[in-house]
């Protein structure tokens, strides 16, 4: 488990539009290196916008590493990967070259955090790929998600990480030439916050991010607030919130509310008895699509992160969360929380709830049973909390 370490400056991010122009401002500055990784890499406006900054970074001579997922990004065509390799920006894909239509389980294994870390001075961490916030059709505000901008000594658990794991997938792909000698991280304290950088993989970190939310949750007294995308933990997670609520604090759950993937938007919908019968309070969030994977706790304690709380992200993927110990960053995360809650939320509520019609259990169900299935036969069986 990762340790909280002082000094850093940790800066909220909100959606794309705090996010990218953050991001831009520090590729440009870079000196010396910069490395990017990231689930989805769109060919949009926003896509685009970043590949020029990355290859105005590279054409100055700073050694551009950038990794995406071979299943996330895998409508970018090689045109436009090409277009950055000519400028100098060196690429890798995670798993590329895997049938979205193929039963090996592995394919379900990805790279799902994104993380930039520029100079080996100033990092971001959180759960907005490379795409535009508007790209979902229809949708009239943007998308709802976050990040953080860190500098400081939590540098030296970030920088690492991106290192090993290009070095690795170099390595695994018998490739020499893009090999490079990283920067030392060199960070003095610059800030008031406590950091921790906490991330999943299938090795030595498979519970990190989970055992550090159940750590949190488990010492709440006053408030726990999640906001998360796809919401379907297993039994533990469940009862430890349930376990909160009954010993007096409030806990609250944002979750998506438009349909986004059938099957687990309605088989998370299955666990709503379980939470309203313990008192857990529900908010649906219907103004745009919710890409959040963030929690605020005693508004003392935040995490943000790429990290849902479902069978991908908690027994598959590669994920990276930033855990924060700062009541001036918690408020901050939390003041954002309440206000998507008034304006663009509905919380559901448990009279209601309980009175659904019988076609919308049977669908529930169905989908909940599939979504058990499914996380079984992906993770070899150790999916017996998701149950």
């Amino acid at each position: 488990m990762s340790v909280f370490i002082p000094g850093n400056c940790i800066d909220l991010l909100c959606a794309g539009v705090e996010y990218f122009p953050a991001l831009e401002a520090a590729c440009d500055g870079a000196t010396r290196e910069i490395y990017l990784e990231t689930y989805i890499f769109e060919n949009d406006g926003t896509g685009r916008r970043i590949a020029a900054t990355l290859s105005r970074a590279a054409r100055r001579g700073v050694t551009v590493h950038v990794m995406i997922d071979g299943f996330g990004s895998k409508d970018l065509g090689d045109d436009f990967l090409d277009a950055m390799r000519q400028d100098g920006v060196r690429v890798l894909k995670y798993r590329p070259q895997i049938s979205p239509w193929t039963l090996r389980r592995e394919r379900l294994r990805r790279l799902h955090r994104k993380i930039a870390v520029i100079d080996a001075r100033v990092a971001f961490v959180g759960g907005i790929n490379i795409i535009d916030d508007m790209h979902t059709p229809h949708q009239v505000p943007p998308r709802f998600d976050y990040a953080v901008r860190v500098e400081g000594p939590l540098l030296a658990e970030i920088h690492p990480l991106v290192v090993r794991l290009w070095k690795r997938v170099m390595w695994m792909q018998l490739r020499r030439r893009g090999q490079t000698n990283p920067l030392e991280v060199q960070a003095a304290p610059c800030g008031p916050r406590r950091g921790a950088l906490f991330v999943r993989d299938n090795l030595q970190h498979r519970t990190d991010i989970e055992k550090a939310y159940l750590d949190a949750i488990g010492r709440a007294t006053t408030e726990v607030v999640i906001a998360n995308a796809y919401f379907f933990p297993g039994m533990g997670f469940r009862r430890a919130l349930a376990d909160a609520s009954a010993r007096g604090v409030r806990v609250v759950l944002l979750l998506q509310g438009r349909v986004e993937y059938v099957l687990l938007h309605y088989a998370t919908r299955a666990l709503y008895r379980f939470f309203l019968d313990a008192g857990v309070e529900i908010y649906e969030y219907h103004r745009s699509f919710l890409h959040a994977k963030v929690a605020v706790i005693d508004e003392r304690w935040a995490t943000v992160g790429s990290s849902n709380i479902d069978p991908m992200s908690l027994l598959l993927a590669r994920e990276a969360n930033v855990m924060i110990e700062d009541a001036g960053f918690a408020r901050e995360l939390r003041a954002s929380l309440t206000e998507a809650m008034e304006l663009g939320a509905q919380r559901v509520q448990a009279a209601s709830w309980h009175r659904q019609s019988l076609a919308a259990r049977i669908m529930t169900w169905i989908c909940y049973e599939m979504v058990r299935f499914l996380t079984g036969w992906s993770s070899y069986g150790r999916a017996r909390e998701f149950r």
